[in-house]
């Protein structure tokens, strides 16, 4: 008498759990990271690349050994002490950034992460993507109605920084709900600048 195994339940089986991944992987929303780049444009002029207020600016520095450097304003390439040290995390660069001031006096971070506690509160209230269309009206600077000026954080990583550490700088914008930055190349400006302050 010859013994065979019927598989006939297997394909049944197998047909289930098609099914079941097919299911759940689209369901599973890719996340992405929105990232501004500077233009490559050489028929813009200065002026133009630079339309944001000066207070409204801040420059971070990503250095070797986990060091992170930042410019409030415009970078004073002849004066390196604009360039000031910081930290990681809650108490370093993710402060420097809520606690700044403008010169006209408001904290443009501050109320931004405001505006954004306040439309979390009613995320249950609102669809995915009704929420983020309001996350996104937020971060563009329109607050209830209003438009204000936002911050532009400009992101540069010197050669011998980590790619972690970049990551960790672009998760602070997010964290800090900060909707302009980005990543921009070090020139040799910056390079002397960062020299005469014995950065590597």
């Amino acid at each position: 008498m010859n013994v065979r195994v019927d598989f006939t339940p297997m394909v049944d089986m197998m047909m289930l759990l098609i099914t079941f991944f097919m299911l759940c992987t689209s369901l599973a929303k890719p996340q992405s990271m929105e990232l501004s780049m500077p233009s490559n444009d050489k028929n813009l002029e200065d002026n133009d690349k630079s339309v944001t207020k000066a207070s409204y600016t801040i420059t971070i520095y990503v250095a070797a050994k986990d060091k992170i450097y930042y410019v409030e304003g415009q970078p004073k390439y002849d004066d390196p002490s604009c360039l000031k040290e910081t930290t990681w995390g809650k108490n370093g660069i993710r402060k420097v950034l809520q606690t700044h001031v403008t010169e006209d006096g408001t904290q443009p971070v501050l109320q931004v992460m405001k505006a954004k506690a306040e439309l979390d509160l009613k995320k249950d209230q609102m669809t995915e993507a009704e929420y983020s269309a309001e996350l996104s009206k937020i971060r563009g600077g329109t607050i209830n109605g209003e438009k204000i000026q936002t911050m532009t954080i400009i992101i540069k990583a010197t050669d011998s920084s980590t790619y972690k550490n970049v990551v960790d700088a672009l998760d602070e914008m997010q964290i800090c709900s900060i909707g302009k930055y980005v990543l921009d190349k070090i020139n040799d400006q910056d390079k002397k600048l960062l020299q005469e302050k014995g950065v590597e």
